[in-house]
């Protein structure tokens, strides 16, 4: 954390790890300095303790999607098949129980192991998406959606210097009906991310960006009745949620992948 006073949007971004008993130690006078001194942020906290208590009494619960159980049992399928095979062609040559027996235990194990990988995944990122449903929520009801409100992106970049780790990639999509209207910081799977807020007609955009290794293709879901949109690509994680159908949501996304930023 940068030496100095917290600032508002600091103590806005830290405001759900603190209230998870997930905000460091040392990090924790600074905010609460900061809370004694600022009505607004003090009122935003009560608003967010509001809604995790709502969120946490009504949330629903998910039961792992029907594609995913297909995925996990044609992978073990596949990887017990495997192994097996390759020891019975030994029976033409001799019988080698030693060897068959140890082929079926890299099998099980294996089959454990990817299991494991695809739950492990899928568990993750079920979590990422209730924590950006939950943020898109909470930036509409606490009126905090954006730290610098801005339609220029030569102005909102710049913003995030000093705040993040990282720079996000911002971008203009005015001319393909996305206009954007700022951004902020939040805090999504444990760390402080970027959070760039783009409209559609009268229908809000938050837009979540972090740095992740990899690529995955495009992502649609529906949950709590918002359209979430994730990918990974260029060394960045996004993840896309609004209340607008999957079609004009899977639309915003192209043009995002298409567009390039301008030169600062």
């Amino acid at each position: 954390m940068k030496a100095g006073p917290m600032d508002c949007s600091e103590c806005r971004a830290q405001m759900s790890p603190y209230l998870d008993g997930e905000l460091p130690a040392e990090a924790k006078p600074a905010f609460e300095r900061h809370l004694e001194g600022c009505a607004e942020c003090r009122a935003a906290l009560a608003s967010t303790k509001r809604i995790g208590a709502a969120l946490r009494s009504g949330g629903d619960r998910f039961a792992a999607p029907a594609h995913l159980r297909a995925r996990i049992l044609s992978e073990i399928a596949r990887s017990e098949r495997r192994p097996l095979w390759g020891d019975l062609r030994l029976l033409g040559a001799g019988w080698n129980p030693v060897a068959l027996a140890a082929s079926l235990l890299l099998a099980i194990v294996t089959s454990a192991a990817v299991t494991g990988l695809y739950l492990g995944n899928a568990a993750h990122e079920a979590q990422l998406t209730r924590e950006v449903v939950a943020g898109q929520i909470r930036s509409l009801m606490a009126q905090h959606l954006t730290d610098i409100a801005s339609s220029d992106q030569h102005k909102v970049k710049p913003w995030f210097n000093g705040k993040l780790d990282f720079s996000p990639p911002v971008v203009d999509l005015a001319s393909d009906g996305f206009p954007l209207a700022g951004g902020r910081l939040d805090y999504i799977g444990h760390r402080t991310v970027a959070a760039l807020v783009y409209r559609r007609r009268d229908h809000v955009i938050n837009l979540f960006i972090w740095p992740e290794d990899g690529e995955k293709p495009l992502r649609l879901e529906t949950q709590q009745g918002y359209s979430v949109a994730y990918y990974k690509h260029g060394g960045m994680e996004y993840w896309a949620v609004s209340d607008l159908g999957e079609a004009e949501l899977k639309e915003f996304v192209a043009r995002l992948m298409s567009a390039k930023e301008a030169p600062a």
